[in-house]
């Protein structure tokens, strides 16, 4: 066997990070009510790595997982940026504790923050994003698809 074969031998594929699963979830088409409203869509890309996120009525799109830097190990949170048609950035960190989703903007533990309870159907997500200095709207998600 050559040395280049060994290498390669060697080499072993990464695997997801077991606590994506929970974003499980999310996968599939929403309609959004209350404070934004719209269609989105939640699916993996190949591998598993990455849950991607598209629709609402500000066109975008946001790419959810663990960042993985040149030459490191991932990150401990999921974190993820949002795209859209108006030149705009967001980060996010998700975490999902039991039926609860938490999504905060920015870093985890940011006073800007979603929080939404699954229903015990997985169907629908109820909650509240929480601005700093009182601001804030409810949202709510209902699976279509």
């Amino acid at each position: 066997m050559s040395d280049e074969n060994a290498k390669a031998q060697e080499w072993e594929l990464p695997s997801p990070n077991p606590d994506l699963k929970a974003l499980n979830r999310l996968v599939g088409t929403w309609e959004v009510g209350d404070g934004a409203e719209g269609t989105i869509i939640y699916e993996w890309m190949e591998g598993g790595f990455f849950l991607i996120q598209h629709g609402m009525e500000i066109k975008g799109m946001e790419i959810i997982g663990h960042l993985r830097p040149f030459g490191e190990d991932p990150g401990k949170d999921i974190k993820s940026r949002f795209y859209d048609n108006m030149g705009n950035t967001f980060d996010y960190v998700y975490e999902m504790n039991g039926d609860t989703l938490t999504i905060w903007g920015g870093e985890k533990g940011s006073p800007a923050y979603f929080k939404g309870t699954f229903s015990e159907d997985g169907n629908s997500n109820t909650g509240r994003w929480v601005y700093p200095g009182g601001g804030g709207y409810e949202s709510t998600m209902i699976r279509v698809k």
